[in-house]
Formats: C-alpha cells, sequence, structure tokens
C-alpha cells in the first residue's frame, strides 16, 4: 500500500547547500571573507591588527546582516538592490508613447520674477506591463506574451456537507492537476457603490402597481443611502489570470521553477523575441483561449462560473490595479486622455455632471458593478 508523501506548501524556496544556507548566502559570506582575507594578507605588514579590525569588523557584520537578514520572506541582500535600483530611476513619470515633450517656459519657470524653481522635474515615459487591450479582451504584454483575465464565480464551501465539500476539492483538484501552464488566482477587494441600485430604485418606484409597494421601494433605497454613507461597503472579486508566453518556453527545472542556468539562458534569448511575428501571437491567443475553455469545463462541476472580460472591463481591471483608491470607478465609458469632450454624463457618486467623450459608443459599456460575478 502507497504512503502519502508530504509536499511543502513553499515550493518555491530556495535550496539549502550547506549549513542550512543557500548558494546566495554562501557567496555573499564567501566573497566577503576572501576579500578581508586579502586585505590582511597584503596590509599587515603596515596596518596593525586594532586598525585592520576596526574596519573588517563592520564590514563583516554588515555581509552577515545582507545575507541571513530578511524581512517579509526577502531577503535583506534582494531589498538592497531593489531600493538602490528604485532610488537611480526616475522619480516622475508621465503616460507619453511618444516620449515627453519639454515644458513651455511659462509652466517651468516663475511669472513674476523669471526664476526656476529650485528643484526641477525631469519626467520620463511610463512604461508598463501591458502594452494593450485587443477588441476580444486579451491583454499584450509585448516580448512577454498575452495573457486574458477572466472572472470567476464564487461558492459557499462552509454551507456544504462533508460529501459535498470533497466533492468541490476532488473537482478543483482535477482542474490543478490539468494545469501545463502557470495561472494566477487574483482575490480582488474593492470599494462598493450602491449609487446606481439606488437611483434605479427611485426610478422604478413610481411605476409600481401598489402605493404600499411604492412605499416599501423607497424606504428600501434609503435604507441603501444611509448603509452607503455610514459604511465602508466593499466588494470581493476573483479573477484567473491566463498568460501564455508568444515563444515556445523550456521545460521548467523542478518544483521550484527554473535553475539559475536556465534564468540565465532565458535572460539571454529574450532579446529575440522582438521579432516575434504576427502568426506566432495569433498562436498565443489561440492557446489562451483554449486554456480558458479547459478551465471553464474543468470548474463548472464545482459550480464555479468562469466568465472572460471584454475588452472595456480588461482595461477596468488593469486601471482599478495601477490606481485602487480613486473615487471614480474606472469604466469604459470615461474619456481619454486625448478625446475630445463635447457632452456631459451623470456620474454616480453625487449626481453631478461629469465629461465624457464622444463618439457615445462607450457610454453603453457595462461598468464594473454589472459583470462583477462575486457573492457579496
Amino acid at each position: 500500500m502507497t504512503q502519502p508523501i508530504r509536499i511543502p506548501s513553499d515550493v518555491d524556496r530556495e535550496d539549502r547547500v550547506l549549513a542550512g544556507l543557500t548558494a546566495r548566502q554562501l557567496a555573499i559570506l564567501a566573497v566577503t571573507g576572501i576579500v578581508l582575507y586579502s586585505g590582511w594578507t597584503l596590509g599587515r605588514a603596515v596596518i596593525p591588527l586594532p586598525v585592520f579590525l576596526a574596519v573588517a569588523v563592520p564590514i563583516a557584520v554588515t555581509a552577515a546582516v545582507l545575507a541571513l537578514g530578511r524581512r517579509d520572506g526577502i531577503s535583506l541582500d534582494r531589498l538592497v538592490v531593489a531600493a538602490i535600483r528604485q532610488r537611480l530611476q526616475p522619480r516622475h513619470r508621465v503616460a507619453a508613447p511618444e516620449g515627453v515633450r519639454p515644458a513651455p517656459p511659462w509652466l517651468t519657470g516663475d511669472t513674476a520674477g523669471g526664476v526656476t524653481g529650485e528643484a526641477e522635474v525631469s519626467p520620463a515615459p511610463l512604461r508598463l506591463p501591458a502594452e494593450a487591450v485587443t477588441e476580444a479582451g486579451v491583454v499584450d504584454l509585448g516580448a512577454d506574451g498575452v495573457a486574458i483575465v477572466a472572472v470567476a464565480s464564487t461558492v459557499n464551501f462552509a454551507l456544504r456537507t462533508a460529501g459535498e465539500q470533497e466533492a468541490l476539492v476532488a473537482s478543483f483538484g482535477r482542474y490543478l492537476h490539468s494545469l501545463t501552464a502557470p495561472v494566477q488566482v487574483l482575490v480582488r477587494t474593492e470599494r462598493l457603490d450602491l449609487s446606481g441600485q439606488i437611483a434605479e430604485l427611485r426610478e422604478a418606484a413610481a411605476g409600481l402597481p401598489h402605493p404600499m409597494l411604492e412605499t416599501a421601494a423607497r424606504e428600501h433605497a434609503d435604507y441603501l443611502d444611509q448603509l452607503r454613507r455610514s459604511t465602508d461597503l466593499l466588494r470581493r472579486q476573483v479573477l484567473l489570470v491566463l498568460r501564455e508566453p508568444v515563444r515556445s518556453a523550456g521545460p521548467a527545472d523542478g518544483l521550484g521553477g527554473a535553475s539559475p542556468l536556465a534564468a540565465l539562458r532565458a535572460r539571454r534569448e529574450r532579446p529575440r523575441a522582438a521579432g516575434v511575428t504576427e502568426g506566432g501571437r495569433r498562436a498565443a491567443e489561440t492557446r489562451l483561449v483554449r486554456r480558458l475553455g479547459e478551465a471553464a469545463e474543468l470548474l463548472a462541476p464545482a459550480g464555479i462560473t468562469v466568465t472572460p472580460l471584454d475588452a472595456g472591463q480588461a482595461t477596468a481591471v488593469l486601471a482599478a490595479a495601477c490606481n485602487p483608491d480613486s473615487l471614480i470607478p474606472p469604466g469604459a465609458g470615461l474619456a481619454g486622455a486625448d478625446d475630445v469632450i463635447t457632452t456631459t454624463g451623470t456620474d454616480a457618486l453625487d449626481d453631478e455632471p461629469w465629461p465624457t467623450a464622444q463618439p457615445p459608443v462607450a457610454e453603453t459599456s457595462s461598468s464594473v458593478d454589472d459583470w462583477d460575478g462575486s457573492d457579496l
């Protein structure tokens, strides 16, 4: 009879090479030790031992802290490298695909004295991973491939019986066992706006056949309005993100992902992806559609409905991820940065007119609240 084998939950954990240390930690400590020993060997004839220790001990302690220390599951040496890289990058970025143009003199200088401000701002173009969203809702990641986003409905697992819970786990397990490419399950929490439902209730109350029904509808609208003003309402949304490279990728080295040698090989081959043909991109989109269909079929027995997002909805998800604290929910009906505003619309937050853009085709697109498949 076979015995169950325990699999660690952190399969991406680095391998321990010696004395519980990873190869990265051993490299940092070894290089520091070699440098200090070489310095002592070359300068011990002229440098007293106390002076050398005064310099070597802080360096050794710093290297040990960087190699052995961790914060939020990340080693300190990686955090230091990330901090240095962030410091060297431009602090101000703007959305300018055509390039950053110089600001006019009347904007950069002081109109009264003609003196330029002490801290001049030199913005740089903002480069996002997503380059575009096709009409079919496929996110173009450039040389990194393509991705598709789908919303998945939720299942109340706690209210099911033990047998039903085992069946749900088995159905979800079959889907996990069928995966041959990375899949991201993203659980988002965002603010819930009830302004649209409140406006619909008050508008439909006058057309109800009985006065008591009209009164009940208005009271329910008032209750929702009071709930919206007194409580910070949130909703949860489950997204299924599938990604497909535009070129064939080699097999992963083990459960922990690609080895350093495979990562170096992939980095060398990355410039070749710049010449990806349109046929290869269409083939990747076809594979994405097939994988999404397989996910819908395998998750359907568990009561989970997988619905792909169209172009407007996928754009709204990306916009909400870039600016999660926006008071205005992102949607396809908002005017773009280069659109000419000719008409006015009604904002759902405070019933004040907000500008929209022409042509008015985008106004018919559904907002984020319309396609959310998660349970409140």
